[in-house]
C-alpha cells in the first residue's frame, strides 16, 4: 500500500442467485488482479445459499491474498440491508463497492483511491455492459464534475452503484442505505448530495457490468413503479427536486417502468445512444 493513500475495504454482497464461477471471478478482479490491492474484502452472504456457492466462498476465504471477512445474514434481506450490515463491519472508512457478478478492471482502485485521498467522498466511474454472448458490450458514460452530477441527479442516478468508492462516514452522515427496492443507491446519492458530500466521476469504464437475460425485466413492473413513486415523493419531501421535476420524473420514469419489456429495451438503447453521442 502506498503510504500516501488510505487503507480501504471492498464490500461485496452475494446471494443464492449468484453463480459460483462469477463470484470467484468478481473476487479475483478486486484482489489479485488489481494494481492497487485492498486491505480487506468484506463479503456479505444475503441469506442461505446452495452448497456449490457455499464451497466456492469457503475456498475464496481460505485462499485469499488479502484478509476476508464473511458476514452472514440468516435470511435474504435485500441489497440495502446487506450493504448496511457490511458497512457495520468494515475496518476502514474508505470502501469500494463491488457486485458479485461484475468484473473490476485491474487499474480501478489505482485510479479511484487517489481521488478519495484528495478529499472526495464519492468517486464513481463509467461502466461497460457485457452479456454472456461474445461481443455484446456497450459503455455507459457518467457526468463529470460536481455541477453536472447535481444536475443529472434531479433526473436520474448520477453514479453506477457497482463502480463507486466512498467514505463510510459520509454514507453514515446521510443516513446510510435505506430499503427501497432497486433504487436504494439513488436515494442514498440524493441524501449525500443534500448533506454536502464532495463527489465526482472518472470517465474511464472501470467496471464490466454483467447484463443477464432478465436485466430489462427487472427495470420494470408494478413493484419497481411503487419504488419509483416512493423515491420521487421522498425527493420532493427533502427538497431535492422541485414540484415540476417531481412530476416530470413520475411521468417519464413511471411510464418507462410499465411499458412492455421489449419496448423498454428499445427505449433504454435509444437513450443510451443519445447520451453517448
Amino acid at each position: 500500500m502506498n503510504a500516501d493513500l488510505p487503507s480501504f475495504s471492498v464490500l461485496m454482497p452475494f446471494y443464492a442467485g449468484d453463480r459460483p464461477e462469477q463470484v470467484e471471478q468478481a473476487f479475483r478482479s478486486v484482489t489479485v488482479d488489481q494494481h492497487l490491492r485492498p486491505d480487506e474484502v468484506v463479503l456479505v452472504q444475503d441469506g442461505p445459499v446452495g452448497d456449490d456457492l457455499s464451497a466456492t466462498v469457503a475456498g475464496i476465504v481460505a485462499g485469499s491474498v488479502v484478509p476476508v471477512r464473511l458476514v452472514t445474514l440468516s435470511r435474504n434481506s435485500g441489497l440495502a440491508e446487506a450493504l448496511a450490515a457490511g458497512l457495520a463491519e468494515v475496518a476502514h472508512d474508505v470502501v469500494a463497492r463491488m457486485d458479485a457478478d461484475d468484473v473490476s478492471v485491474p487499474e480501478r482502485f489505482a485510479v479511484q483511491i487517489p481521488r478519495i485521498a484528495a478529499g472526495l467522498d464519492v468517486v464513481g466511474s463509467a461502466i461497460t455492459e457485457f452479456g454472456d454472448a461474445a461481443g455484446t458490450t456497450r459503455t455507459r458514460p457518467v457526468p463529470q464534475g460536481a455541477e453536472a452530477i447535481a444536475q443529472q441527479a434531479r433526473l436520474r442516478s448520477p453514479f453506477h452503484h457497482p463502480s463507486v468508492v466512498y467514505r463510510a462516514s459520509a454514507v453514515a452522515a446521510a443516513g446510510g442505505y435505506r430499503d427501497l427496492a432497486m433504487l436504494e443507491d439513488y436515494w442514498l446519492w440524493a441524501r449525500m448530495l443534500m448533506a454536502g458530500a464532495q463527489v465526482d466521476n472518472v470517465p474511464d469504464a472501470l467496471v464490466l457490468y454483467r447484463i443477464g437475460d432478465g436485466a430489462y425485466g427487472r427495470r420494470g413492473g408494478w413493484a419497481l413503479l411503487r419504488s419509483e413513486l416512493a423515491l420521487q415523493a421522498a425527493f420532493a419531501r427533502i427538497g431535492f427536486t422541485t414540484p415540476v421535476q417531481r412530476w416530470r420524473n413520475v411521468a417519464v420514469r413511471g411510464i418507462y417502468r410499465l411499458v412492455p419489456e421489449r419496448l423498454r429495451k428499445l427505449a433504454y438503447r435509444a437513450a443510451f445512444a443519445r447520451r453517448s453521442g
